[in-house]
C-alpha cells in the first residue's frame, strides 16, 4: 500500500514538475518589450467598429454551430459501420459455424447462449442497414446544400444589386 502511495505521489509531482518547469523557464526568459501595436485589442482579423458589446459578427457562431452539426452527425456513421460490417460478414455462407457465433454476439445487445445469426437474417439486416444509412446521408446532404445554397458558407457574402448605392458622390441625399 506504502508503495502505490509513493508512486501516486510521484506522479502527482512530475506531473506538476512538467507543467510549472516551462512555464517558469518561459517567465525568465522572455523579452518584455510592450509596445502601443502589442497591446491593441485584436480580435479575429476583423476591425473593431463601435462597442464590442454591439458589433459582433454572428458568421462565428453559424460556422461554428454548422460544423458541429454536420460533425455530430458524421459521428453516427462509426456505429453503423460496425454493425453493417459484422452484418455483412454474417452473411458469408463460408463462414463457419464458431466465428458465426462470436460475430453474432458481437451484434446482440444482451448476453445470450451460444446463438448464431443465419446468413438470411444477417443480409436481411445489412440490406435494410445500407438503405437506412442512404437516407440518413441524403438528408444530411439536402442540409447541406440548404446551408450552402443560402450562402451560410460563404465568408464573405455577395452585396446584392439592390444593396449598391448608385448615388454620385458629389450628389445631394
Amino acid at each position: 500500500m506504502a508503495n502505490l502511495l509513493n508512486h501516486f505521489l510521484l506522479f502527482i509531482l512530475a506531473g506538476t514538475g512538467m507543467l510549472l518547469v516551462p512555464l517558469l523557464i518561459g517567465r525568465f526568459l522572455r523579452p518584455r518589450l510592450p509596445n502601443e501595436e502589442k497591446d491593441a485589442i485584436y480580435e479575429c482579423g476583423e476591425p473593431t467598429i463601435g462597442s464590442s458589446y454591439i458589433q459582433f459578427d454572428l458568421r462565428f457562431y453559424t460556422v461554428a454551430l454548422l460544423f458541429i452539426i454536420f460533425d455530430v452527425e458524421i459521428a453516427f456513421f462509426f456505429p453503423w459501420a460496425l454493425v453493417y460490417g459484422n452484418a455483412m460478414q454474417l452473411a458469408d455462407n463460408g463462414l463457419g459455424n464458431g466465428a458465426r457465433e462470436v460475430i453474432s454476439e458481437r451484434l446482440l445487445t444482451a448476453p445470450q447462449e451460444a446463438v448464431s445469426i443465419a446468413p438470411d437474417a444477417a443480409q436481411t439486416l445489412g440490406v435494410t442497414g445500407f438503405f437506412d444509412i442512404l437516407v440518413f446521408f441524403g438528408v444530411l446532404m439536402v442540409g447541406f446544400a440548404y446551408v450552402w445554397k443560402r450562402g451560410d458558407l460563404d465568408w464573405i457574402r455577395a452585396v446584392g444589386s439592390s444593396e449598391i448605392s448608385t448615388a454620385e458622390p458629389g450628389d445631394a441625399a
